[in-house]
């Protein structure tokens, strides 16, 4: 739990809010995980500007270090929703992502968005991770 920002033991903010930015990284409820839309940063939230490969892998692992708050990991993630800014780019993100997510068994949609700014990919998750198994 993060900037005091908790409703219940059951319904609470993920992360550290960005002050400039009206919402949280993740937020919990109940069972769940909502995370925000992420974008490829690297371990010190600096913007990584790659190719699509890269960037889909390292917004991967922006994800996987939201939910590792709350013991999650990529295989807890039950659905994707990807915003690419330029839908050329799909063959070469779908297999980078393929790498990326592993085994997870997961829903996901892929659209182009043309709001995806300063990067090539963003992605949004629902985590399934009861807070009794919460480690």
């Amino acid at each position: 739990m993060s900037d005091n920002a908790a409703k219940s033991d059951r319904h609470y903010a993920i992360g550290n809010k960005n002050p400039n930015l009206p919402f949280h990284p993740a937020v919990r409820a109940g069972d769940y995980i909502f995370v925000s839309g992420q974008v490829p940063k690297d371990e010190n939230n600096d913007m990584i500007d790659g190719t699509i490969e890269e960037e889909t892998l390292a917004t991967l692992k922006t994800i996987e270090r939201v939910i590792a708050h709350e013991g999650a990991t990529l295989s807890d993630v039950v659905r994707i929703t990807t915003y690419l800014q330029d839908v050329r780019d799909f063959g070469r993100y779908n297999r980078a992502f393929l790498q990326g997510i592993g085994d997870a068994v997961l829903a996901r949609t892929t659209v182009e968005a043309r709001a995806v700014i300063n990067t090539k990919i963003e992605m949004d998750a629902i985590v399934y991770k009861p807070l009794a198994d919460k480690a």
